[in-house]
């Protein structure tokens, strides 16, 4: 708007539709291809200066559309997790993008015990087994990073699990503020299922959501996303 237009239209799958209560995020036609998730703190404001025009479609008429035209990448192949990162290599790139160093530190148990030495915290994920280095006598994933102390905090699956959580910075396309508990379908993680879960706001920024069965590896930093049928109600960040 401040360069002196209307709209802007991005190729992500996602559609918006017009409601009587005002503007709505709804998923894409192609499911497989969905990216409402990632779009979620969009407002009902910034929702009437955008267009989606893929979210109709799904991905195999899009190719069929660029090969009628003549576009010569109308058969390039999808791009995998962050596109402009190919390598796979985050860490590297965080590190380059940053200036920052993140050093070698312990893995250890919840009690504390050493099992040894990581390769910097940020090459590790909640709930991950592989890639560790370690050998251990049963699997272990990660549990908990701990900034202040540069260790990586191990346990065995069982403790993975949790039924609850905390979301901050929360936006909630449909009205300002939820007036009462709300049951919806919720998701942690961009390529996660849509679980049943409650969720009930318990200030003007923060909100608690209660799954209906507890859910693997919920990890403090991430988007948890809200969702009503194919409609996205909202989400936040997870504390």
């Amino acid at each position: 708007m401040e360069e002196g237009f209307d709209f802007l239209a991005t190729g992500h799958y996602a559609r918006i539709e017009a409601e009587r209560e005002g503007l709505r995020l709804k998923k894409a036609l192609d499911a497989a291809k969905d990216q409402s998730y990632v779009l979620y703190d969009l407002t009902a404001e910034q929702l009437s200066h955008v267009l989606f025009p893929l979210g109709k479609y799904t991905k195999e008429q899009i190719r069929a559309i660029a090969a009628e035209i003549g576009f010569s990448n109308a058969k390039k192949g999808d791009s995998q997790d962050i596109c402009f990162i190919p390598d796979g290599d985050y860490a590297s790139y965080i590190e380059q993008k940053t200036g920052l160093h993140f050093e070698n530190g312990d893995f250890v148990t919840l009690d504390g015990k050493i099992l040894g030495t990581h390769k910097g915290i940020i090459r590790y994920t909640i709930g991950q087994r592989k890639g560790l280095g370690l050998a251990l006598p049963a699997p272990m994933y990660v549990y908990r990073k701990d900034m202040d102390t540069n260790r990586v905090i191990l346990t065995d699956e069982a403790k993975l699990f949790s039924s609850s959580l905390t979301a901050r910075n929360i936006n909630l396309i449909p009205f300002d503020t939820l007036s009462s508990p709300m049951k919806v379908r919720a998701k942690v993680r961009y390529k996660q299922p849509e679980q049943n879960a409650t969720i009930e706001q318990i200030d003007e920024n923060r909100i608690r959501v209660e799954f209906d069965a507890p859910q693997r590896a919920i990890a403090k930093g991430q988007s948890v996303v809200f969702y009503d049928g194919d409609y996205v109600v909202g989400g936040g960040i997870i504390e």
